[in-house]
């Protein structure tokens, strides 16, 4: 076993080389590009706060950096407060760095091909983190038959990233508890399956068996998630429940079911899950350059959701 000495001078080591590549890259920079000395020093404080993110992620060589690096980055980023501005600025540094490195031959891969600054805050909205997700969880009242709806609703919102409006249209027959999986229907009628975790599972099972036979009018009805007069709940009806359990959990943040979506994703991405799974699991095409469509297996998506969702 390395002693506290070796791997502090590990570190140490993996530091100053990742640094003198910074080094050379501010040295161009400044002398091939005339940027203000303001600019400059922006570029040498950025690229260190990403020096010092991939070390704690003990990454010390730029070509290890992949997409979900840069993804995990950003989110770290903003979880500190930084604004959209300071971290769009951030992101061209590290594109400028790259670029310089691939051009001096010292990588042989661009981890931000794939990044669009432009549109980033698109799809990374504010997330909700666990600790306030597990209170608005909490917040339904399971002695009422609708408190025992609307816990299933959050839990399966949170536990699948599924849209509201996917949410909204499951029926019956598209639920599998036995094999802990839900069909959603996206956009252009894309069907995909989703696994469930455990806490979702033992919610809606409670909700079949316990509060949707006593709904009038249920047995007639194919949709899972009705309204105490049996209609299927429409969107306006979930987007109601997820911001009044929001308020009484005391999150100030604007509620909404799609925030559980996007915090679905942030928190598998945070947990070590890979984007590609996660991406199938919210029935996102890959928007890259190449366009690639991600098939993964039911079987490889029901274990990295196992593995990485917090209530799994």
């Amino acid at each position: 076993m390395d002693s506290p000495d070796n791997i502090f001078l590990s570190f140490t080591l993996d530091q100053i080389q990742m640094d003198d590549l910074i080094e050379s890259f501010i040295s161009y920079i400044i002398v091939e590009c005339g940027l203000s000395r303001n600019t400059i020093l922006s570029y040498s404080h950025d690229l260190q706060l990403f020096t010092n993110f991939l070390l704690s992620k003990k990454i010390s060589d730029f070509n290890d950096v992949r997409p979900d690096t840069i993804t995990s980055f950003i989110i770290s980023e903003k979880k500190r407060g930084l604004s959209i501005t300071s971290i769009t600025r951030t992101i061209v540094s590290i594109r400028m760095l790259y670029r310089f490195l691939l051009s001096e031959g010292k990588l042989q891969k661009n981890p931000l091909t794939t990044i669009d600054s432009a549109k980033l805050w698109k799809r990374l909205p504010v997330v909700i983190p666990t600790h306030k997700i597990g209170k608005l969880l909490s917040i339904p009242d399971v002695t009422m038959k609708l408190g025992i709806r609307n816990k299933a609703i959050l839990e399966l919102l949170y536990a699948t990233g599924a849209r509201v409006s996917e949410a909204t249209a499951i029926q019956m027959d598209w639920i599998n508890l036995e094999y802990g999986y839900v069909k959603c229907r996206g956009k252009g009628s894309k069907e995909r399956i989703v696994p469930l975790g455990t806490k979702a599972i033992e919610a809606i099972q409670n909700y079949l068996k316990v509060a949707r036979p006593e709904i009038k009018n249920s047995q007639h009805s194919p949709y899972v998630f009705l309204s105490k007069t049996g209609k299927p709940l429409r969107r306006e009806n979930i987007w109601k429940i997820v911001r009044n359990c929001a308020l009484k959990a005391g999150i100030h943040e604007r509620m909404s079911p799609h925030k559980l979506r996007h915090s679905f994703a942030t928190h598998l991405l945070e947990n070590g899950a890979d984007i590609r799974s996660v991406q199938e699991m919210l029935g996102h095409v890959n928007i890259s350059t190449t366009q690639i469509y991600t098939h993964v297996s039911k079987q490889h998506l029901k274990a990295v959701h196992q593995q990485f969702h917090p209530r799994a």
